[in-house]
């Protein structure tokens, strides 16, 4: 079931994109008079078809094959590489007959869309959810995972910068881009001492391999007690809300994850609790028995903040331009030889497991947000068949005066078909190998 989800999930959220970024094409055309033959989602390759109807001169439908979707518009030279058309005089509603800046509009207009949706979609989760951090400077440290270790970091370590700027928050300052993709300078407190410890520029690397996770997670520090739950052994020892654990079974213990250690080893037996309640020390006791859990809850130095519609907007725009400029870094590194590209891209098998196997409506649209700006990106790249190298060749054509000719568009459309299945059979063979 959890697969099916998972799947169900990917789809929806890409048929999502596909869908409004052809959107884009078609409404541009329209808007110049140009005429829209097909509006599919997924291709039609072959003529199969799964769903279609026409309406007002323009078939619409569903494709068999879900590697995207297409607006086949009059006049254009574009995957159904229809060049019969092209053989005859040009038609005042042809996209060829139009001025040069309003088929440039009509080829943008599908990243416009994408765009605009990365923007609502950031826009939207920011009003709604607000935003929630972890408190850095209220932590007892860090303990570092199999990267983190790599880089030499050490269990207990406190984080107090990044390149010289002091880190608040442990998700927002620590577990950024800017930090994971190396090439970073932590300041970091260990035994009263402050040192510097750089961050290789292959360190996306690791974290496309291990998940990020694996760079450090946070050691959080016993507080007063927030609350404790009735019928629980915590509630039958004595425990109120305030109390301050300084030590069990005669184990002086500062951080939750050692207490909870300590608490799984005396599974079976006895617990004795040191505590502080006000300006008296106590020592409780808990029976044996077979849980774990005590059943008292641990204040987490929880940071959030709620915005309005008007303060979520400019939230919003920054976090979706954070995901072109994360991967005009990505690609940056990849072409340095920094990064390894298998490590680095991911196909539709990737982006699956981003969702999950459980529907949870922040990561959706979250990730719906990111994969919109992404496509944006990805779109406006120069490689002939995407919507970028048809701007090149219109930017081309503005400044020389003069169209491209015919017979150089279609090898170009070609040899751009031909990337793109490369670069497709590239991303789903290593997603296969990474699964």
């Amino acid at each position: 079931m959890g697969t099916l989800v998972m799947i169900g999930q990917v789809i929806l959220a890409l048929s999502i994109l596909i869908i409004l970024h052809e959107l884009g094409h078609f409404l541009a055309a329209r808007m110049f008079g140009i005429k829209v033959e097909k509006f599919y989602l997924f291709f039609d390759a072959w003529g199969v078809k799964l769903f279609k109807f026409n309406y007002k001169g323009c078939e619409y439908g569903i494709g068999w094959l879900p590697l995207g979707g297409y607006v086949k518009i009059a006049g254009m030279i574009d995957e159904s590489m229809d060049t019969v058309q092209l053989k005859e005089e040009p038609k005042p509603w042809e996209f060829r007959s139009k001025p040069a800046w309003q088929r440039l509009i009509v080829m943008l207009g599908g990243i416009i869309v994408n765009v605009i949706v990365g923007i609502v979609a950031f826009w939207m989760i920011t009003f709604k959810y607000g935003e929630a951090d972890l408190d850095n400077t209220r932590l007892y440290g860090v303990k570092p995972g199999i990267i983190g270790e790599k880089v030499g970091l050490k269990e207990g370590d406190k984080i107090v910068g990044v390149n010289g700027n002091k880190a608040h928050l442990f998700y927002k300052d620590l577990m950024t881009s800017d930090v994971l993709m190396g090439d970073a300078t932590l300041q970091v407190e260990r035994g009263g001492n402050t040192l510097d410890i750089v961050l290789p520029a292959t360190m996306l690397n690791e974290i496309a391999e291990h998940k990020r996770n694996e760079f450090v997670t946070p050691i959080f520090k016993i507080v007063p007690i927030d609350s404790v739950a009735k019928g629980s052994r915590a509630e039958k020892m004595g425990l109120l809300k305030g109390d301050s654990i300084i030590g069990i079974n005669g184990v002086s213990v500062a951080r939750l994850d050692v207490f909870q250690e300590e608490v799984a080893k005396n599974k079976g037996k006895e617990i004795k609790l040191d505590i502080i309640r006000g300006v008296d020390s106590l020592q409780l006791i808990a029976a044996a028995d077979t849980s774990s859990i005590l059943g008292f809850i641990n204040s987490m130095p929880e940071v959030r903040r709620t915005y309005t519609f008007v303060e979520s907007l400019p939230i919003g725009v920054n976090k979706a331009f954070s995901v072109i400029t994360d991967n005009i870094k990505g690609f940056g590194k990849i072409f340095k030889g920094e990064v390894r590209a298998d490590k680095a891209l991911s196909g539709p098998v990737g982006i699956a497991k981003m969702f999950g196997s459980e529907v949870d409506w922040f990561r959706f649209w979250t990730l719906v947000g990111t994969l919109s700006m992404a496509l944006a990106f990805m779109n406006l790249l120069p490689i002939p068949a995407l919507d970028g190298g048809h701007v090149i060749f219109l930017l081309v054509e503005m400044v020389q005066g003069k169209p491209l000719s015919d017979k150089f568009l279609e090898t170009a459309q070609m040899v751009g078909f031909f990337i793109l299945i490369a670069l497709m059979l590239f991303t789903f063979g290593n997603d296969i190998l990474k699964w």
